[in-house]
């Protein structure tokens, strides 16, 4: 089908006139969706044009991936027919072909079909979905024309930067709303024209509610990691704000998994969606997975040894609460590592700065609860640490999906404690994958780069002095250098931030340190 439609927007592409297929309604209606202006002399690309080479191109990513993101049908973005202000923002973003689910998915939401997509972890569902709706949404008509929901406020703020990023060309207004954050701003902002809201569930039907964000005529409404959207914390709330759609709306769920909330929801509200799964195997190829068993007051130790034997780029260690996380990022501040950390119960404004700034690289290791297991796209972080393992399967592949992003390599380390065995075995088990015991050494060519500072880094939307504190010097982007055998137990070697005043542990809910630790509630304590 994605081949038929290919033809058909090479088709429009030609002539600008043309219109492609759009739904109709449960009525029987036709939609009344905004189409995109054709009308304009560089609205699409024409043969031969040699435009590209005005583009500002990023440096080329040259790593190795894998075939999560290769194993493409071969097309092009120009075989989608997208006008060429939002090509120009494809290719100064890095982008340089689809990736499979973005082949599948966009020419299929460019005609207004309902789409339920089902892809891994890191293979660029953000982009299969935002682009199709970049190319659709009117600049001109002032109207809110796309709300994209998202579970969490830190992927609310990267899929925005995302909107922002592709259409920088195209005259589209992009807004951000979530919790946490002043509702005054938010009714000043959509006082002013918006296109692009992309936001969090609570907050979005609090201003639809308040007759502030207009969603009468928005035609577009897009969930990213649908399965947590549609579970029973959120479920309510998305039914009502689909009451302030019109009944024509396109509607489209991406996830990396789907339960049979999903289906319900789909048969209540969708209109025969097209249906995409990539899904063959649930884990990321390129994600090594090993498990070391750990007495619950050896794990500090064992979590040192690590950090000590590792060639770590940056890194994501996932605790099981919020307590724990204040309590592991304290103490790995004091073993003389430079460390951030973040969960639910911290302000929104230190989130917000914790994860802008561990982003663009100014801190090498954060620890965190399952905040941040949700789409969250950091290209350096090469290790994940579950210092707790999870609960289930699914956490687990959203934890272990944060390295290995995009088809590249990544290396996660499980610690495990006699409690955790059965679910250990039950997560092999559910996700058909197996996790390796950790041998005394692991090769480094199974998760580190030759020339890490070729990383790409994400286009920051802070000023740079907003993310260097005074006093707190920028990392250098080499991975950490460490070698040996990581099963002999050796005390920190303090080869990495010998000085411990570079850690963020001055800083109140920021990381590790003075000030920073144990403050939640809960009888845990963190033994070395």
């Amino acid at each position: 089908m994605t081949d038929q439609l290919v033809d058909k927007l090479r088709s429009a592409q030609i002539r600008s006139d043309s219109t492609l297929a759009m739904p109709s309604d449960r009525s029987g209606a036709s939609a009344n969706i905004v189409r995109p202006d054709y009308s304009s002399d560089s609205s699409s690309p024409a043969p031969g044009d040699d435009w590209k080479k005005s583009l500002k191109i990023p440096t080329k990513d040259n790593r190795q991936q894998t075939e999560d993101v290769t194993k493409t049908k071969g097309l092009e973005f120009e075989n989608f027919a997208l006008k060429r202000d939002l090509l120009m923002g494809i290719f100064e973003a890095g982008f340089e072909k689809p990736s499979p689910i973005q082949e599948e998915a966009i020419p299929v939401a460019l005609t207004g079909r309902d789409i339920l997509a089902r892809a891994k972890n890191g293979t660029g569902k953000t982009a299969a979905f935002v682009i199709p709706a970049l190319e659709r949404i009117n600049p001109k008509v002032n109207k809110i024309q796309c709300l994209i929901l998202v579970p969490t406020r830190e992927l609310a703020m990267q899929t925005s930067q995302v909107c922002k990023t592709l259409g920088k060309h195209l005259g589209v207004n992009v807004m951000v709303t979530t919790g946490g954050t002043g509702l005054r701003d938010d009714i000043l902002r959509l006082a002013e024209p918006v296109h692009v809201v992309v936001g969090t569930p609570g907050r979005i039907l609090d201003l639809a509610g308040k007759n502030v964000a207009d969603l009468s005529e928005c035609p577009m409404f897009i969930m990213d990691e649908a399965d947590k959207l549609l579970s029973a914390e959120f479920t309510p709330t998305i039914e009502q704000l689909l009451r302030f759609h019109p009944k024509d709306r396109q509607v489209m769920l991406f996830s990396a998994t789907f339960p049979l909330s999903v289906k319900d929801f789909s048969d209540r509200n969708m209109s025969s969606p097209y249906e995409i799964n990539l899904m063959d195997e649930l884990t990321l190829r390129g994600i090594t997975q090993y498990y070391a068993f750990v007495e619950e007051k050896q794990k500090v130790h064992c979590l040192n040894t690590l950090f000590s034997k590792l060639q770590i780029n940056q890194s994501i260690i996932f605790c099981n609460s919020t307590n724990r996380v204040e309590l592991l990022a304290k103490k790995i501040t004091e073993l003389g590592y430079s460390c951030f950390y973040s969960h639910a119960r911290m302000q929104q404004q230190a989130r917000n700065r914790v994860f802008h700034d561990f982003r663009n690289g100014v801190c090498r290791n954060l620890v965190c609860s399952d905040l941040l297991t949700r789409g969250i796209d950091i290209q350096a972080v090469n290790v994940v640490i579950n210092f707790d393992f999870p609960k289930n399967a699914e956490t687990y592949l959203h934890r272990i999906g944060r390295s290995g992003r995009y088809g590249h390599l990544g290396l996660a380390i499980n610690l495990i404690n006699w409690e955790d065995r059965f679910n250990l075995y039950n997560i092999e088990r559910d996700l058909g994958t197996e996790i390796q015991a950790i041998p005394a050494s692991i090769d480094k060519s199974l998760y580190v780069y030759d020339n890490p500072e070729s990383i790409p880094r994400p286009v920051s939307n802070l000023p740079k002095a907003a993310s260097q504190q005074p006093g707190q010097a920028l990392l250098p982007q080499q991975p950490q250098s460490q070698q040996g055998n990581w099963q002999t137990q050796g005390q920190h070697n303090g080869n990495y931030n010998r000085g411990r005043g570079r850690s963020r542990g001055g800083y109140r809910g920021r990381g590790g340190g003075s000030g920073g630790g144990g403050r939640g509630r809960g009888p845990a304590q963190l033994q070395d």
